[in-house]
């Protein structure tokens, strides 16, 4: 060989050698924010270097008994929520030799842009936890970067991708507007079925699609752990308490045989599943202690890094057998501040035997609120009857954050009380318009029976950013029977949102007692901007011209020019002449001097 070719060889090693001990042998995560624990172990996985996460400030120096001191380390950290602060300095001070920290302001687009290779990404709006870990998999197997963007960053996310080229792009789950139309010149695929369940489903499916499985791990998407991220198996969504019938339905027509459930908090989803499905689980849920504790270590629980969600509490208020209107009333009480839909079904027994009743479709209770659902045939079409003072219903409940995400599960046995009351009240569903301004609805009801009536008025599935959502006034008022009343609903509508809404469906729940309204009646109205208040804008432009009139007659006209001038001008501003009542004023006050 060449001397020549020996140099440009022996350079050719030396510069292999240096990427070579440039790509550390572990990542170590410090951080407190689940955005950048989630991008760091993707870029992790992506990058093929085993990556760990801090979950406090106590677990920084626990974790380091499973990373040998010979391994070459790389921190990531995150300026604003790092669980330690010079945590390089820790690792040395332990006898690691090879430690690198980065600090970034923003993790996740500053991995990205380590990941020069990559050109195909997956948007996910942060404020959706678990659409980032359904699609981490995928991501994972596809050599996918997910980025989080909402309307916040859209436009710095923007200029990073116009920046490194964009191959294939996906919209994964609810974006915002900002961020879909900024985006959509790189033609993305869009998966969004409006539920965070079938978002789920369609993404396992195009993951099945590229690597076929009989195995999957079972989460709810509400914790980051390690083998969640690894992208050796699709994760597969259940619920806390109940399987929702997308899941169920995906197990029921696919070859899965396995479900690793991760963590022990779903074994009851989990049971069903194995009992229902008919598919083998297994439970996840410890690995081996890492401090020293003698000749029988201890396990320790997972290492998982929580995530946002949705803590939802569904309450049973009352049941009562109206005897007045031969219906059985239950009562629902929403114990926390968002909105909820739920499904019953209902066991009652009577001392004629048990019969039961129950919901056909969800319905929906907002955030704090009551609903009363009334009963008055069973499941069989038998007209409802109740006999006996010691009637009990037995209540199982599902619910959830949607329609197809009833996810939970409520389960009570109750006595069932008489109550005879003839609800006398009556409305009538008016109008609806929209009040651009204000961002709301506005509903028209009029009291036209025998009695006051407590109203309370939702907009059914509105179509708002291509997600459909029920809207709900606040509270229940008082309408005096005879009067009506203008109810405001809220709710934001963009000119798309008008245009993708063919109508409106007004659904009005009503009677006379504030938390029992046992009377429903709905509208269909086409959208109808509210008209402009032309008493108020005449008021308005008077007072302005008033106005006007005053400052024009405060000041002074020079009796010379003609020239207006300020109320405290001692001469003209044009022609300079003195005027009058500041020399009089002048002439005054030397006489008096």
């Amino acid at each position: 060989m060449r001397r020549g070719n020996c140099l440009v060889f022996f350079l050719c090693l030396l510069v292999a050698s240096s990427f070579a001990v440039a790509a550390p042998d572990k990542i170590l995560v410090n951080s407190g924010d689940w955005k950048d624990v989630y991008s760091s172990m993707l870029y992790g996985t992506i990058a093929g270097i085993p990556t760990n996460f801090l979950t406090s400030a106590r677990h920084s120096t626990i974790i380091l008994y499973s990373v040998d001191r010979e391994l070459s380390v790389d921190i990531v950290s995150s300026k604003k929520n790092a669980f330690v602060a010079g945590y390089r300095v820790i690792l040395e001070g332990r006898g690691y030799e090879s430690v690198t920290e980065e600090i970034y302001d923003d993790v996740n687009l500053g991995l990205a842009e380590r990941l020069t290779d990559v050109k195909s990404f997956i948007v996910i709006d942060p404020s959706y936890g678990y659409n980032a870990l359904s699609a981490a998999p995928y991501a994972a197997l596809s050599k996918s970067f997910v980025l989080f963007v909402d309307n916040k960053n859209v436009g710095k996310v923007r200029q990073f991708l116009d920046k490194r080229g964009v191959d294939k792009m996906i919209l994964f789950g609810q974006l915002d507007r900002e961020v879909k139309d900024s985006l959509s010149s790189f033609n993305p695929e869009i998966i969004n079925e409006g539920d965070r369940f079938d978002n789920n489903v369609a993404i396992v499916k195009k993951y099945m699609a590229i690597k076929p499985t009989k195995q999957v791990l079972l989460s709810n998407g509400e914790f980051i752990e390690q083998g969640l991220m690894s992208g050796t198996e699709p994760v597969l969504f259940i619920g806390k308490t109940n399987v929702p019938d997308a899941t169920r339905e995906y197990i029921k027509g696919s070859d899965i045989e396995v479900g690793v459930l991760v963590g022990n908090e779903l074994i009851g989803s989990a049971t069903f599943v194995r009992r229902t499905l008919g598919i083998s689980v297994f439970v996840k849920f410890a690995q081996g202690s890492r401090t020293p504790s003698g000749s029988i270590a201890p396990v320790e629980d997972l290492d998982r890094f929580p995530m946002p969600s949705y803590n939802l509490n569904l309450d049973i208020f009352s049941i009562a057998f109206n005897k007045g209107s031969n219906s059985l009333e239950v009562t629902y009480h929403n114990l926390v501040d968002l909105g909820t839909y739920f499904k019953s079904s209902i066991q009652v027994q009577d001392s004629l035997g048990s019969k039961t009743i129950g919901d056909i479709e969800p319905l929906f209770i907002d955030g704090g609120e009551y609903k009363t659902v009334v009963y008055t045939a069973t499941s069989d079409g038998e007209r409802l009857t109740i006999q006996g003072d010691n009637a009990s219903a037995h209540v199982i409940t599902i619910y959830g954050e949607g329609k197809k995400s009833l996810e939970f599960t409520l389960e009570k046995t109750l006595s069932i009380e008489t109550v005879t009351v003839l609800d006398q009240s009556d409305i009538e569903i008016v109008d609806l318009v929209y009040d651009s301004g204000k961002g709301q609805f506005e509903v028209k009801i009029r009291s036209i029976g025998d009695a006051d009536a407590f109203v309370r008025a939702e907009i059914v599935d509105v179509l708002i950013n291509e997600e459909s959502v029920t809207l709900g006034s606040d509270g229940a008022p008082l309408i005096k029977k005879g009067s009506s009343a203008w109810m405001p609903v809220k709710g934001v509508l963009s000119e798309q949102d008008i245009l993708a809404n063919k109508e409106f469906l007004v659904q009005a729940y009503y009677g006379e007692r504030e938390n029992a309204l046992i009377k429903v009646k709905t509208k269909t109205f086409p959208f109808k901007k509210k008209a402009m208040d032309y008493t108020t804008i005449a008021l308005v432009a008077v007072v302005v011209i008033l106005f006007i009139l005053l400052m024009l007659a405060r000041k002074k006209r020079c009796p010379k020019c003609g020239t207006k001038n300020k109320k405290n001008a001692t001469h003209c501003k044009k022609c300079n002449h003195l005027l009058k009542e500041t020399a009089h004023s002048a002439h005054q006050g030397s006489h008096q001097g």
